[in-house]
């Protein structure tokens, strides 16, 4: 039987430092498509029609345990408002590449490789990748972009 996967995201964290008398140190746990979606600046024409934010009031809470040796846990909201993902596939954090992966891209890029053979080269050194095709895109925009950049119009 397959699992349903999601990611929680700690949203708030209070230091016991915090000068205020009586209060503890807390984790707030909540699901990552909570709240809402924010565009960065009002346009005329929204530009950005996708996002995983629905506004899920999943929430968690966790405190220290008084013996401080464990963690107290407290559910504030057990309910999620969406489906569950079944897979992985396609997720920014777990298809994000590493620092040799960049590496690589970056090299096979240089050398006129095709993205789609990069990805090819890619999951046959780690079967266990989610990374895809966008990513390996975007990875090597960040590679032409500081080259692009640095060449002004006169040259």
């Amino acid at each position: 039987m397959a699992h349903d996967i999601e990611f929680v995201v700690v949203i708030m964290r209070s230091d016991t430092n915090t000068s205020v008398r009586g209060r503890s140190s807390f984790l707030l746990i909540v699901c990552e498509r909570s709240s809402e979606f924010k565009p960065k600046k009002i346009d005329l024409v929204r530009t950005c029609t996708d996002t995983r934010k629905c506004g899920c009031p999943f929430k968690l809470c966790a405190k220290p345990d008084f013996g401080g040796e464990g963690w107290m846990m407290k559910l504030i909201c057990g309910v999620h408002n969406h489906e569950m993902k079944k897979s992985l596939v396609g997720h920014p954090y777990v298809g994000r590449l590493t620092k040799d992966e960049n590496i690589v891209v970056a090299d096979m890029t240089k050398s006129m490789v095709k993205p789609r053979n990069i990805l090819l080269t890619m999951k046959e050194h780690n079967v266990s990748s989610y990374t895809t095709i966008k990513q390996i895109y975007n990875a090597r925009h960040a590679y032409h972009f500081p080259i692009r950049r640095s060449n002004t119009e006169m040259q």
